[in-house]
């Protein structure tokens, strides 16, 4: 199996703090932690760290960062050769924010426009394309010119360029914020009817894809065997969010290139990035897939399946990996 990952690349610098800086104050900071970022880039990571075939296209600038990157993809044994750089403007840059206490980040980009890709010929045919909507243009260039491929979308950022591309996909792995805003209706995790209902209308809008939503904490909702269900997030202390989504959705691309059911991709997306935000730094927190499979077997391993009070959503404990959401 081939993935092409097409989409954002940046370069990340995380500092620890114990609460949000007061404005005008100065503040002195011991250390930092600095690796790669964005969607795409930290997915086609994933993918590589994780032993798939993977080539990233992205667009880095030509400066430090730029190459810190590149050296970052050639680690992991990624598919360099259609990462392109601009010598018009820097590679992106974040400064993230994060609160020690509570695991929560403010990330701040900066990045003046954000770089396409300029080529679109590949020397390969893609099994899997997945992108992070960042570059419509690239991405549905390699829909057209690889129609057999899968095709997954990270459905994060509403722009009117990303919903056109979910209506292309075979698979829209898309944020809890995504899902509420397109369809105009909240999630009430008190009444497991409102997950239903949002996803049964986003399903309406995009009848040709499989739907999986993260739910930050709460888990993961998806489809399988014609039922809505809810997969659990794991029970952890969270000390950096960062990178979460990104992990989630290589781990799931990851299940798609090893014929993996739904049921077992969206499993291990969920232990992937729920060990994730144990770790400060959203590429150096990409669980070695060693991990991930002890968790998964001990997921599957456990019996007495518990009830979360009130919400008829089985909680992070449940034995039973994909409890289904009354419809």
């Amino acid at each position: 199996m081939k993935v092409l990952c097409i989409g954002h690349s940046s370069y990340d610098i995380s500092l620890e703090i114990n609460e949000y800086p007061q404005e005008n104050t100065k503040h002195r900071f011991q250390g930092s932690v600095r690796c790669g970022g964005g969607p795409a880039g930290n997915a086609a990571y994933l993918l590589g760290k994780w032993g798939i075939d993977t080539c990233l296209a992205t667009v880095v600038g030509a400066d430090d960062f730029g190459e810190k990157l590149k050296r970052e993809y050639t680690e992991v044994h990624l598919d360099a050769n259609y990462i392109e750089t601009s010598f018009d403007k820097p590679t992106s840059l974040s400064f993230v924010m994060v609160n020690s206490t509570t695991g929560a980040r403010t990330v701040f980009n900066i990045q003046e426009d954000f770089i396409p890709l300029k080529k679109f010929s590949y020397d390969f045919v893609p099994d899997i394309i997945f992108t992070d909507g960042h570059d419509y243009a690239a991405s549905t260039n390699a829909i057209s010119k690889f129609p057999k491929a899968i095709k997954v979308v990270d459905a994060g950022r509403i722009t009117n360029e990303l919903l056109e591309l979910c209506k292309y996909m075979n698979y829209i792995v898309c944020s809890k914020g995504f899902a509420e805003t397109v369809t105009g209706m909240k999630f009430d995790f008190e009444n497991p009817n409102t997950l239903v209902n949002v996803y049964s209308a986003l399903m309406n809008k995009y009848p040709q894809a499989e739907i999986i939503i993260t739910l930050e904490s709460h888990g993961a909702l998806y489809k399988d065997n014609n039922q809505i269900k809810i997969m659990p997030g794991l029970k952890v202390e969270a000390k950096d969010t960062t990178g979460a989504g990104d992990i989630f959705h290589g781990s799931f691309v990851y299940g798609l290139a090893n014929g993996f059911p739904i049921e077992k991709s969206v499993t291990m997306a969920n232990i992937a990035a729920g060990l994730s935000v144990q770790k400060v730094g959203s590429r150096l927190s990409i669980p070695e897939l060693s991990s991930v499979l002890d968790e998964f077997a001990k997921k599957m391993g456990i019996q007495n399946q518990t009830q979360a009070p009130n919400s008829g959503v089985p909680n992070q404990q449940a034995s039973n990996p994909n409890p289904t959401v009354n419809q």
